[in-house]
């Protein structure tokens, strides 16, 4: 995980933060541009981790991870084709892979011929409870490269340590001002004392 001393010093600020007027985009379409900026990150860093970890696509990932937010249960095709906006033969397919890998199961659903039920298997589940703190650090490091102190605390929400992260931010620019001013301080100091040890130095030559 990234240090906070390690951000990158041109994060944007939070949308609200600029308040009405303070852009040619409303706050609104700022903050959805921040989010695409921040899933974009989060897939480039995934990517990897996923196919070392899973050995699957970032795409059949999140497969899994919709169907690992139904404990016990599973859940219909068409609806997993609906909320990540899939089309329904590429799906197929992917659950397929996925059914091949042992990691999800499929059957019909009770009552209704035409109903097909995807859910996770309990290799799927094991395997993304050993990948779990590889993954949140995959995330965490992914949005401190994109997100400053701002957004972070917006996520707080959905991430448990976004609150912290943002304050550790915080701490770490204020740290990093002091020293800087600190040491501008101190050079100048030194300067000072030099000349009034040797206000001439052109009368040694």
């Amino acid at each position: 995980m990234a240090e906070p001393a390690d951000q990158p010093a041109d994060l944007p600020a939070c949308p609200s933060a600029q308040g009405p007027g303070g852009g040619l985009l409303p706050p609104e379409l700022r903050g959805w541009m921040l989010l695409l900026a921040a899933t974009g990150a989060v897939e480039q860093r995934l990517r990897s981790v996923v196919k070392d970890r899973l050995d699957v696509s970032h795409d059949e990932f999140l497969v899994l991870c919709l169907l690992a937010e139904q404990p016990g249960q599973g859940l219909r095709m068409t609806r997993v084709a609906e909320l990540l906006g899939r089309p329904k033969t590429r799906l197929t397919y992917q659950i397929a892979c996925l059914q091949h890998a042992g990691l999800v199961t499929r059957q019909s659903v009770c009552g209704d011929k035409r109903g097909v039920e995807a859910a996770l298997t309990d290799k799927a589940r094991r395997l993304l409870q050993e990948a779990s703190a590889a993954l949140a650090e995959t995330v965490t490091a992914a949005l401190d490269q994109v997100m400053g102190p701002e957004q972070c605390a917006a996520l707080s929400g959905l991430l448990p340590d976004a609150g912290a992260r943002a304050e550790a931010h915080a701490e770490a620019r204020t740290e990093a001002h002091a020293e800087a001013h600190a040491e501008a301080h101190a050079a100048s100091a030194g300067a000072g004392a030099r000349a009034a040890a040797d206000p001439d130095p052109a009368a040694r030559d």
